[in-house]
């Protein structure tokens, strides 16, 4: 069986290929991809039939036969790659949080590994991808679950004793700081919150905040002004202001300005 892993982090990829290796010697990993871009273009080359998939994109024939795939990449969360291939591939998703895309495999029927992977989950996800003789699986319920369960309308943060609700709307922007993750509102308060940024991402609606880097998640709204930096980088004037350099990785800044143009 031919594996493609999708993976952004570099050790994670390779121990996950010499594992499928040396354990599983039906498997042959050929290939391996960090980002939604790069995965997108890997399908499209390997694939024997090229033509009109489901959602107006490309339909991915025979390169692969199974997929790892983790959720949070590089460039993006890796459902934007169903978005633009239809796969035939089986696909075994990967994720480090127990988060909101969990329901939506469910919904979908999606095998799923939690990181870190235990040797115990690894065989009997590749026991069952081995003997499913079933097409390729319907990625379709799986993006209805996310478009419908995955925005939430506030969040939830503590305040020495007090409980308190932030509205979507009143926040100007998410960031990490110190291993600590803060949210700061329009009107300039700060506070704590619990859960992590990859799980934060996947709760906004997309057209309204984009995650410019690991650290740092912002609203539109915030943007007042931004400027180009060496390197590719871009540096965001925001309202209010940030006591951090916000900028765009260089590997987001492309999907950043055709967001930001919507």
């Amino acid at each position: 069986m031919r594996v493609l892993i999708v993976e952004d982090e570099i050790m994670a990829q390779r121990s996950l290929s010499r594992t499928l290796e040396s354990r599983y010697p039906q498997m042959q990993v050929v290939g391996c991809t960090r980002s939604v871009a790069g995965t997108v273009d890997w399908l499209r080359e390997h694939s024997s039939e090229n033509g009109a998939g489901m959602h107006g994109g490309w339909t991915q024939e025979s390169g692969v036969d199974v997929i790892f795939m983790d959720v949070e990449l590089e460039d993006g969360d890796c459902f934007e790659i169903f978005r633009q291939v239809d796969i035939r591939a089986k696909v075994i998703m990967t994720t480090a949080y127990d988060s909101y895309a969990i329901k939506a495999f469910e919904a979908g029927s999606v095998d799923y590994l939690l990181k870190p992977i235990s040797p115990e989950d690894l065989d009997r996800a590749v026991n069952r991808v081995t003997r499913d003789s079933r097409g390729a699986q319907d990625f379709s319920q799986v993006l209805q679950a996310l478009e419908s369960g995955k925005q939430k309308e506030r969040f939830i943060v503590r305040m020495n004793d007090r409980i308190v609700p932030v509205k979507i709307e009143d926040i100007a922007y998410f960031y990490s700081e110190e291993k600590s993750n803060f949210l700061r509102t329009f009107d300039g308060k700060k506070y704590i919150v619990d859960s992590s940024l990859d799980i934060i991402a996947g709760e906004l609606q997309p057209k309204t905040f984009f995650r410019i880097s690991r650290s740092c998640i912002v609203s539109i709204k915030a943007i007042q002004s931004i400027v180009k930096q060496a390197g590719g980088r871009l540096l965001i004037v925001s309202e209010p202001a940030a006591d951090f350099e916000m900028t765009v990785s260089r590997s987001r800044v492309d999907d950043f300005m055709v967001w930001i143009a919507q």
